[in-house]
């Protein structure tokens, strides 16, 4: 006897239900819509690449996340851990068929190695977009903008978007001498939120080797009561006004001019792990469940597309974690999902009849109607539970003359002897 194997997937790893994939398909659906609105097009690149080109700008710890492993042929490949580094080799293999400023969005999976918790699993989608090719504010307001409104878009107004400077930062490190030590300081004051002031402060001191830099950088990062007077302290400690801090107030201005710059903080505490962020960072999260971290997030990575090509390319970008932003929606309440595209259903009452429920759903079809028939003459209490399962509204008999009673199957509330006509106009609302 064949021995049966038990189902099972990796840790960190899940299958979708239709009513899972229907909302995520629904929500990808809205953000390409709004990210085509802004002039942005879509790209893809391979979930394979060789490992050299996806790790040669990373640190440690992504290379420990990475599902790295030899192929076939004998080459060093890894699974792509996020859509950026993969865009930058993209820009410059394909340099002489592009056009600058270049703006991609890129709605894909990606996989890292790392524990899996709430909202974060080890294959994911990320939703994409960004501007290459223009190093200005105007470019670093529209990522800006576009993550506001295409949060919005998916009905995610709650939000408050941390926007910060690496420049400002990175001047500021120079000053208290610790630019030696800057990807290791960036990377622990990225943990102020998960670990605490008193743990990030501990960490400074050994990194830095005194409490008293520790002090400086825990000052530095504190945010003051508005965008101005955070910016104009920042602006003090890094030893002045400079490109960085101009940008800054530029980037308030257009927020201003937008009527947007309620939801957003500029946060000194705000860095990114990621070392090849060279700008303007931010990191988005829920009003209603910030514990579940940040929903969307990017920022100006000017040299990264360098890594591949003598010529600079200035960039700039965001990245919306879908699965984290759908598992905060869910804990909110906010994300019902559907089992069903279907608007109706015609139940099968006689097999023989076929051919008469197969002509009232091509009517109701020629109608704008989502419709199917059950195709088996089960029992109406099967047909009514499967119905009920997809979540299906509409409830369809059709009589021998034709004729259509339409079922509210959620009320129970019946309309008899009506044409197809009048089946779509309730069922979409029309009457």
């Amino acid at each position: 006897m064949e021995t049966i194997i038990q189902p099972k997937v990796l840790k960190g790893f899940r299958d979708s239900l239709p009513k899972d994939e229907i909302l995520r398909s629904s929500l990808i659906e809205k953000l390409t819509k709004i990210y085509q609105s802004r002039g942005f097009v879509p790209i893809d690149t391979p979930v394979l690449e060789y490992t050299e080109i996806l790790l040669r700008k990373s640190n440690g710890e992504t290379e420990k996340q990475v599902f790295r492993f030899e192929d076939n042929g004998g080459r060093d490949v890894a699974m792509r851990f996020d859509l950026t580094v993969p865009f930058a080799r993209f820009t410059a293999e394909h340099r002489e068929e592009l056009y600058f400023p270049f703006k991609r969005y890129h709605i894909a999976k990606v996989w890292r190695g790392e524990k899996p918790q709430a909202g974060r699993y080890r294959e994911f989608v990320q939703c994409d977009f960004d501007c290459v090719g223009s190093d200005s504010a105007a470019s670093d307001f529209e990522i800006l903008e576009l993550m506001k409104a295409a949060l919005a878009e998916i009905g995610v107004e709650k939000v408050t978007i941390h926007v910060n400077h690496r420049g400002i930062f990175n001047r500021f490190l120079a000053k208290i001498n610790c630019t030696d030590k800057s990807e290791d300081i960036l990377r622990i004051v990225d943990k102020l939120a998960k670990v605490g002031k008193a743990e990030v402060a501990k960490e400074l001191a050994e990194i830095t080797g005194n409490s008293q830099s520790a002090d400086l950088i825990l000052d530095y990062i504190q945010q003051k009561e508005n965008w101005d007077a955070t910016l104009a302290h920042l602006e003090e400690l890094a030893g002045g006004e400079a490109e960085d801090t101009v940008r800054m107030r530029n980037i308030r201005a257009m927020m201003d001019a937008a009527g947007i710059s309620a939801s957003y903080m500029l946060d000194p505490s705000i860095t990114r792990g990621l070392d090849y962020y060279t700008g303007v960072v931010y990191e988005t999260f829920l009003d209603e469940l910030p514990s579940i971290g940040s929903v969307c997030s990017g920022g100006r990575y000017d040299n990264l597309a360098g890594l591949y090509m003598k010529e600079r390319i200035p960039g700039v970008g965001a990245s919306i974690g879908l699965d984290r932003l759908i598992a905060g929606l869910s804990q909110l309440g906010l994300a019902e999902g559907r089992g069903s595209y279907i608007e109706a259903e015609i139940f099968n009452q006689d097999e023989k009849r076929a051919v008469t429920y197969v002509k009232a759903a091509a009517a109701l079809r020629e109608r704008g109607v989502a419709v199917e028939v059950f195709p088996d003459a089960a029992k109406m209490n099967k047909q009514y539970a499967v119905t009920d399962k997809k979540g299906i509204k509409w409830g369809i008999f059709v009589g021998e003359d034709g004729s259509l009673t339409l079922k509210n199957l959620a009320t129970r509330e019946q309309f008899e002897g009506i044409s197809a006509d009048e089946a779509a106009n309730k069922i979409k609302g029309n009457l």
